[in-house]
């Protein structure tokens, strides 16, 4: 998938029809960073899924969106010429509860700002925003909504929202006997250990 051209086609077509940014995100259940990330040709791989998605909310099909064609035929009309494309999946509202640091820890204030859209299949409870480039390397950008699911215990080598007395950041972590280290994906950062630290 060409993601220079997926990108274009996106914002030409958002421009012909007088769209923003804001509202292809808010119809396909993504921040608005991400949408400017497709536009921009920087996300390597976009889900058959969300190509669709975006197709349906921009009338084309995925076909043209992702530059297999130059025939800009409607999303209608494109019926299910990619057989491999997946239905887009039902949507749930969760809490998006603040901000979560993803550089040094921040203070943790637990309120619901606002309910945000996410899909069935993905195990939420509650949804943050991330602050900071620690965490750039896997993916995740200032600005973007990242899911949390509730969970007592953590795998050593899962990105997780770790709460620190009345802080709390988004790392790596790294479990060992005698304490445990959070990594960030950022060379530019070293990690955080904590002694007898108790999950």
């Amino acid at each position: 998938m060409g993601n220079h051209i997926l990108g274009d086609r996106i914002k030409q077509k958002r421009t012909e029809l007088q769209m923003t940014q804001g509202d292809i995100a808010d119809q396909i259940g993504v921040a608005i960073s991400t949408v400017q990330r497709y536009e921009k040709g920087q996300i390597d791989k976009i889900k058959l899924p969300v190509v669709e998605a975006i197709a349906r909310v921009l009338g084309v099909s995925p076909e043209w969106l992702i530059g297999k064609t130059d025939i800009e035929t409607n999303s209608t009309d494109a019926g299910n010429s990619l057989s491999n494309i997946i239905p887009v999946p039902t949507i749930r509202k969760i809490p998006l509860i603040g901000q979560i640091a993803c550089g040094k820890p921040i203070l943790a204030i637990e309120e619901a700002t606002e309910i945000v859209d996410v899909p069935d299949q993905i195990h939420a409870d509650f949804a943050l925003i991330c602050k900071g480039d620690s965490m750039i390397n896997a993916r995740i950008f200032d600005g973007d909504i990242v899911y949390i699911r509730s969970q007592p215990t953590v795998e050593t080598g899962e990105i997780a929202a770790v709460r620190i007395d009345d802080e709390a950041t988004l790392k790596r972590v790294r479990l060992f006997e005698d304490h445990i280290s959070l990594e960030a994906e950022n060379p530019m950062y070293k990690p955080l250990q904590y002694l007898d630290f108790v999950l």
